[in-house]
């Protein structure tokens, strides 16, 4: 989870390309709700209900500590300044992600892979 959060606070304060113009200056909302980024604010995927969105979730003491944690500007010295997760469903991660190659492999955390920002992010 606090990869998850520190993903998206890296996109909330993106001092450049497509995450600096969606956040328009820090706006979290507007980065957690861009469209097709995050399943859970999503209430359809693929045109079926989505039961896992956020209207329907209970938040835990989990969640609310680590909201607190990244709102706080904490950070996962893992993740760095990665911009972007995924759920391959397989054992290997891409070297780049998106496809437009404006990222780069960093690391893998249980199934997720990480991406940081290349020099071609700042054109996005």
């Amino acid at each position: 989870m606090k990869a998850v959060a520190t993903v998206t606070m890296n996109r909330v304060n993106s001092a450049d390309g497509e995450y600096a113009r969606i956040s328009q200056g820090g706006s979290i909302r507007n980065i957690i709700f861009q469209e097709g980024q995050y399943d859970c604010a999503r209430e359809s995927i693929r045109n079926q209900y989505n039961a896992q969105n956020i209207y329907n979730m209970n938040p835990t003491d989990i969640h609310y500590y680590i909201a607190d944690w990244a709102l706080s500007g904490n950070r996962s010295n893992e993740i760095g300044n990665c911009l972007w997760y995924l759920n391959p469903f397989r054992p290997t991660c891409s070297s780049t992600f998106p496809i437009n190659g404006s990222g780069t492999f960093h690391t893998r955390l249980g199934k997720h892979c990480f991406y940081r920002p290349t020099n071609k992010y700042s054109q996005t």
